[in-house]
């Protein structure tokens, strides 16, 4: 595997294999007093961010320093960006610095397959931390991770993924992921919040999210993207927290088993209850603990060389 820029095209047994090695680098980190690994020592991983983040950053930046890389955080408003810099030269200076890997997020949609292209004589790896209303193929690797841990697999499990899917690039990588590792998506949404083309991916929509929770092993709830939105989607915030928001009265509806997902950060009120949000059954923290884990599972899978996998 050379870059990780989407779930649609990813095959299962590489997926697979990305959550068993997270698996093992989390078995193997536990208890330890110093959590260090050498496996990348002398490689570099910078991380380019032309949107504001906090879960991915850092946990993309504690996965390499874990693994014993160098990590180099540039943001758009410290950057040659601020001057007018294209990404494309961006990328390039980053590449001939150094850089074994660019972890980039970025507002334009496909603006990582436009990266691994520029960079594809370099050797440099591209990871997708998130490009526009796309994709973020980490998120929904982590959220398989948290799935299999606390569902004890995947196989046959009906997850529900709430809210605001047309802008959303998580519900979009998960779409493809869970249903290529053996789960039934559901969709639940508004109308005006449903992309063009859904119908094709392979899962199901419906607009009744009081309907769906009673056969859900997982519900998952989007964050409603404001920044991402020019016109009105939805009457009010109440009325999308009347319709779409997870509240205790429905949170009762789910199986006792069933476990509350949320890839940050959350609209506590509206998308979801804060006492949702903090039910035992919630695994959002988990969610970005195990974040860490599929990290630095993706960074070993591109830049540890044979003799470091063996």
């Amino acid at each position: 595997m050379r870059h990780l820029l989407s779930t649609d095209g990813l095959d299962a047994a590489t997926a697979t294999a990305i959550l068993d090695t997270a698996d093992e680098l989390k078995r193997t980190l536990l208890g330890r007093e110093v959590r260090k690994l050498p496996t990348l020592r002398g490689r570099t991983v910078i991380t380019l961010f032309y949107e504001n983040s906090t879960r991915t950053r850092v946990s993309f930046e504690i996965a390499g320093k874990w693994m014993s890389a160098d990590v180099v955080n540039v943001s758009a408003g410290g950057s040659s960006v601020g001057k007018g810099e294209s990404l494309r030269d961006t990328a390039l200076t980053l590449s001939a610095a150094g850089a074994d890997c660019v972890v980039i997020r970025h507002p334009a949609s496909g603006a990582a397959h436009r990266l691994a292209g520029w960079l594809a004589e370099t050797g440099t790896s591209v990871i997708n931390a998130g490009d526009g209303t796309h994709e973020h193929p980490t998120q929904a690797l982590l959220d398989a991770a948290t799935l299999r841990e606390r569902l004890g697999g995947l196989e046959g499990r009906r997850v529900t993924i709430v809210g605001d899917v047309l802008h959303s690039r998580v519900a979009r990588s998960n779409a493809h992921l869970l249903p290529l590792l053996g789960a039934e998506v559901t969709l639940v949404a508004p109308p005006t919040l449903l992309p063009v083309g859904v119908e094709s991916w392979p899962v199901t929509v419906s607009h009744d999210l009081d309907a769906a929770l009673p056969a859900t092993d997982a519900v998952m709830m989007l964050r409603v993207q404001a920044e991402r939105m020019h016109g009105g989607f939805f009457p009010s915030a109440r009325e999308y927290a009347i319709a779409y928001g997870l509240n205790e009265t429905r949170l009762k509806l789910l199986p006792e088993h069933a476990v509350v997902l949320h890839p940050g950060p959350m609209l506590r009120g509206m998308e979801i209850a804060s006492a949702v949000a903090d039910a035992p059954n919630a695994v959002i923290t988990e969610q970005v603990r195990n974040g860490v884990h599929v990290r630095m599972a993706v960074l070993y899978h591109l830049l540890a060389g044979e003799g470091e996998k063996s």
